[in-house]
């Protein structure tokens, strides 16, 4: 079976952006969304946007149809 990206329901503060990758990527959410905090108080990017983005284009895990 193979990983799919998608936002976590279960997990969630926000949208679930970040509990959704850190499901994929097999880390912690915490290491996930301390990177979004730091990248938006240091201003690497554009966090937000990103963010943003992805809580748009990501499907819901309950959503997604294996």
């Amino acid at each position: 079976m193979s990983k799919k990206l998608v936002r976590s329901t279960r997990n969630a503060v926000f949208s679930g952006v970040c509990s959704g990758l850190s499901k994929y990527f097999n880390i912690d959410v915490s290491l996930v969304r301390l990177g979004f905090v730091g990248a938006f108080v240091f201003g690497l990017g554009s966090p937000g946007l990103i963010y943003l983005v992805m809580a748009l284009v990501m499907p819901k895990e309950d959503q997604f149809y294996y």
